[in-house]
């Protein structure tokens, strides 16, 4: 592991959602269908927001499913319990997706223990806002381009050479890669090269049968914001600004990521989903 990696500590993570009030809407809110019956699915994040979201609703879909997370074990054994409660398979593996040889490990133990690999969404991201972009320190820029985007190089590296015909990726974006945020320049910066990442990807894989797309949520009420994600001012208001007039939800996201990854979705790749309360963005 890097110095880099090293040096990341708990106060600077996105924070333990069993702490937020008021709690964060996750559960599927409808019964499934089985459109993820018999699939692997490894989605990083999942101890909380919208990959705990996602995660639960693959299970009540069918698929068993790894939660990736950094260091909140509480909120990933929550997770994980719950894709067992939905009569699934859940595998908890606590780590850091910036660390190359920590993927590696990762998918090598999901492919071992739940028997394979077909769909792989990375979510994990974290976020810092800086009022000016002399206030981005070198540390920082550096942590959040290791975890947004270098992460997901990662993860598609180490998952490919089990992902066959059929499988799918899908990719957290966001809002702020469209829109811009101004307290937001590395992590909307991270955002845009996902977007061009997923993009790209997908013409690379496309011919294998492999689809990639992804998903630009708006401010979606999940730890990110509230443990240090946003400014006081920014969380004051936070989701006011969207046609909607307040923030989305974890399980109101959820459900752009199961589409992606099923088969209701086989004639689409390349593509972003826009769950974000009515912002226009025409992208």
């Amino acid at each position: 592991m890097s110095a880099l990696i090293g040096e990341v500590h708990e106060d600077e993570l996105p924070g333990h959602e069993s702490e937020m009030e008021p709690k964060p809407e996750w559960r599927p809110r409808y019964p499934g269908s089985g459109r993820l019956s018999g699939k692997v699915a490894l989605v990083t994040g999942a101890d909380s927001g919208i990959g705990r979201a996602t995660a639960v609703l693959f299970a009540r879909e069918g698929a068993d499913v790894a939660v990736l997370y950094l260091c909140e074990h509480e909120d990933a054994a929550e997770t994980a319990q719950a894709i067992r409660d939905e009569g699934r398979r859940a595998v908890t593996i606590a780590g850091d997706v910036g660390d190359k040889a920590f993927c590696e490990r990762a998918v090598a133990q999901v492919v071992e223990e739940l028997g394979g690999l077909h769909v792989l969404v990375n979510n994990a991201g974290e976020q810092h806002p800086d009022k000016e972009i002399t206030d981005i320190t070198e540390e920082q820029l550096r942590r959040t381009f290791q975890t947004n985007i270098f992460g997901m190089f990662f993860m598609v590296q180490a998952a490919r050479p089990h992902l066959s015909k059929g499988a799918a990726i899908v990719n957290c974006t966001s809002v702020t890669m469209y829109q811009g945020a101004s307290e937001l320049l590395d992590y909307s910066s991270t955002k845009g090269a996902i977007t061009a990442f997923t993009r790209s990807l997908s013409e690379n894989l496309v011919k294998d049968g492999i689809r990639v797309n992804a998903v630009a949520p708006g401010p979606i009420w999940t730890p990110l914001n509230p443990f240090g994600g946003a400014s006081p001012e920014k969380l004051a208001t936070f989701g006011q600004s969207t046609p909607m007039g307040r923030p989305g939800q974890p399980n109101e996201v959820a459900p752009a990521f199961l589409f992606l990854a099923c088969e209701d979705s086989s004639y689409m790749s390349g593509q972003v989903l826009h769950p974000n309360g009515g912002t226009i963005v025409n992208g």
